[in-house]
């Protein structure tokens, strides 16, 4: 989480410098407008960006713990399935004698 935090801060400051610097800029209104209006899109493109890849990450780490949690059911299900058909042959054996 740390490193969306700096990233996502990163990109806040970079907007926030950028229309600064646009704000004291000496150009007509309309231009102003139009820079801020054109930052504002990068920087939103950008964020998204930054955050479809963080959400596709997360989708791919949590398939992995699906999968390895998954592996692990089998594994525990197949020694249990193991022990109950032993214990079954010993109560038959213990049973038949």
């Amino acid at each position: 989480m740390s490193k969306t935090n700096v990233l996502l801060g990163f990109v806040a400051g970079a907007a926030a410098g950028a229309l600064t610097g646009i704000l004291v800029a000496p150009d007509k209104g309309v231009k102003t407008r139009k820079k801020i209006n054109k930052k504002i899109k990068r920087t939103s493109q950008d964020v998204a960006e930054t955050i479809g890849e963080k959400v596709d990450d997360i989708k791919e780490k949590l398939n992995d713990v699906v999968s390895e949690m998954r592996t692990k059911a089998e594994e525990t299900e197949d020694a249990i399935k193991e022990k109950v058909n032993s214990k079954a042959k010993s109560a038959k054996g213990a049973a038949s004698n």
